[in-house]
């Protein structure tokens, strides 16, 4: 029990595995603190434009609300204040992954403020009224835990939703529980851009 990487609680039962395919709602518990977030998605052709798919991390208290403005890590913020969070970039058109992930945020637990409680990891599709897109065009998306020291692939998610109209689907989700961090696949879908994130949780005022 003491070396297992991850702990996953079915009812009373625990089972150790080394990587697992979650389900929607699913939750696990990390024996680990170093960890790449990886996102990939397959847009499909024929929209007549490129899909802009943005992946961002927002870091929350326990009012679910930002710890402060730089806690929303995204394209235009690629690190948290604390230094727990590195993301590694836009991929504006989906098509530099090569199969592998679109977008990937590294964490370190370690690092984390001590008054964030989560941490949700969201994707957004970039001018989804003028192009006409949603979800529902978009395939194979996912989002997976690696074990930075061993670079094992722990968990992942495949979200099998048909989210026809959602433009923003939070993939998953870190979250403090005992003291201790665990993951849930959560596959929520809205109707949003990125805006609309930054809004839900942040306390003070957007200027558009």
């Amino acid at each position: 029990m003491e070396n297992c990487r991850i702990c996953i609680k079915l009812g009373e039962t625990t089972y150790n595995k080394m990587a697992i395919n979650l389900q929607k709602g699913q939750r696990i518990a990390l024996g680990f603190t170093k960890m790449t977030i990886g996102l990939g998605w397959d847009p499909n052709d024929g929209s007549g434009y490129d899909f802009d798919l943005d992946a961002s991390a927002i870091m929350i208290d326990r009012n679910r609300k930002l710890v402060s403005e730089d806690c929303f890590v995204f394209y235009n913020n690629l690190t948290s204040p604390d230094g727990a969070l590195t993301h590694t970039g836009d991929d504006p058109s989906g098509k530099s992954s090569d199969g592998d992930d679109d977008e990937a945020i590294a964490v370190d637990l370690e690092k984390v403020d001590p008054r964030v409680e989560e941490i949700l990891f969201v994707v957004t599709i970039e001018d989804f009224e003028r192009r006409r897109q949603n979800f529902g065009q978009v395939r194979n998306s996912y989002i997976r835990i690696i074990d930075d020291i061993s670079r094992q692939e722990i968990a992942k998610y495949e979200l099998d939703e048909d989210f026809s109209i959602e433009t923003g689907v939070e993939f998953g989700r870190l979250y403090k529980k005992g003291g201790s961090w665990k993951f849930e696949a959560s596959g929520i879908g809205y109707r949003a851009d990125l805006a609309f994130f930054l809004e839900k949780y942040y306390n003070g005022q957007i200027i558009r």
